[in-house]
């Protein structure tokens, strides 16, 4: 019997996340980012991304999903990945089947990043904020477990531990342009084609692919951890 990916994301993806998972890092303003898996036929399933304008202060022409700062008016994570899709993308919020939330991760400015899944339908045609995003673009989710075009950069982390960052280079038909995906946009889309499909990725990665949902945790209250305490030591 074989399963489209539309039956499959739900079955594979966690529950929702909470109490200490989805505790902001002390000291440390929360931030929302937003996975996309945008449905087309039958097996396929893809995330759907922008490239930030560059006019942007902060990382200008990098790739990302929408999702940016919280604000009052947001209830959790997910009004703010669907607020922020709307004003990016023009996605509207109701267009949306949120599945749930990941494992967060913690940005290069320290901000920590809830990713948010959900669906949309392939017959969405993207508006983009031009003061925000350049481009919008979708790649295909297993393209993050097997891609043609990939490398690893070395960073140094939050915590002040060197590691290697995923890297992938995508060449999108439909722009005719090429786009690099890294840190933690490749992060979270790794993570999710991961959970997604349940196979060996062609490139290394930092997890015990047995216990992926608990070696993922781990990573991140490791990093959480070490946070806390570089702080404390900068007092």
């Amino acid at each position: 019997m074989s399963f489209s990916f539309r039956e499959l994301c739900p079955a594979a993806l966690p529950t929702p996340y909470s109490g200490e998972m989805r505790t902001a890092v002390p000291g440390r303003r929360e931030v929302t980012g937003k996975v996309l898996s945008r449905v087309g036929g039958a097996q396929n399933g893809g995330c759907g991304a922008g490239s930030r304008a560059a006019k942007l202060r902060r990382s200008p022409g990098e790739v990302c999903f929408p999702g940016g700062k919280s604000e009052a008016i947001d209830k959790d994570e997910i009004d703010t990945a669907l607020r922020e899709a709307k004003e990016e993308v023009g996605l509207q919020p109701e267009k949306v089947e949120v599945i749930c939330r990941l494992v967060p991760g913690i940005d290069k400015m320290n901000h920590l990043v809830t990713p948010v899944v959900g669906f949309i339908e392939d017959t969405f045609q993207a508006t983009p904020n031009p003061d925000e995003v350049s481009h919008v673009f979708v790649v295909p989710l297993e393209y993050f477990i097997k891609p043609l075009h990939y490398n690893t950069l070395p960073y140094k982390t939050s915590s002040g531990s060197i590691s290697r960052m995923h890297c992938f280079t995508y060449e999108d038909q439909e722009h005719k342009m090429s786009f690099r995906i890294w840190g933690l946009t490749a992060h979270f889309a790794v993570f999710l084609a991961l959970v997604i499909f349940g196979k060996r990725p062609t490139f290394e990665v930092d997890y015990d692919l047995d216990n992926l949902i608990s070696s993922a945790e781990n990573n991140f209250m490791n990093l959480y951890a070490a946070l806390r305490e570089r702080k404390k030591s900068n007092l």
